[in-house]
C-alpha cells in the first residue's frame, strides 16, 4: 500500500499551485559589477583549456571589456577573435567570441556572440599568440 502512494505524494509536490521557473540569471535586483582587472591573464588561463592545441594561434585580437546588457542584467563582455590551428595544421577562418564576466571574473565564452560584439574596437592580442601547452 506504502508503494502506491509514493508516487501520489510526490506528484502533489510537484503541483503546489505556485508557478516555478528555473533561470539562468534570477529575479534579484541587478547588482554594481566590478570591472574584471585580471581579464587578460584569466582569459589567457581559460583559452589554453579551451583550445585543443593552444598553440600557433593566428591574429588574436580582443576588445577592453566593456558594459552590455545580457538578459537584462549589465555585465562586463570582452570581445575576442581568433584562428586557432586545426589537427592538420591549416587554419578556420578567425572566429569571434564575446566573455562574460561576472563579478570581475571570467564567467564564460559566448560561442555567438551576436550583437554583444557589435561595434567592439579590437586591438592585437600577442599574449594569446604565444600560448603554450
Amino acid at each position: 500500500m506504502a508503494i502506491l502512494m509514493l508516487p501520489i505524494a510526490l506528484a502533489a509536490c510537484s503541483s503546489g499551485g505556485e508557478e516555478r521557473s528555473f533561470s539562468l540569471f534570477d529575479k534579484k535586483p541587478d547588482t554594481p559589477q566590478s570591472f574584471p582587472a585580471d581579464y587578460r591573464a584569466e582569459l589567457l588561463g581559460f583559452m589554453k583549456t579551451y583550445l585543443n592545441n593552444p598553440v600557433g594561434v593566428r591574429d588574436a585580437a580582443m576588445a577592453e571589456p566593456v558594459m552590455r546588457d545580457v538578459n537584462g542584467k549589465m555585465r562586463y563582455i570582452s570581445c575576442l577573435r581568433y584562428s586557432a590551428r586545426e589537427s592538420d595544421g591549416s587554419y578556420r577562418e578567425p572566429r569571434e567570441r564575446a566573455v562574460l564576466f561576472v563579478n570581475g571574473r571570467l564567467d564564460r565564452m559566448i560561442e555567438k556572440s551576436g550583437d554583444l560584439c557589435t561595434g567592439a574596437a579590437l586591438s592585437p592580442f600577442p599574449e594569446m599568440e604565444k600560448m603554450t601547452r
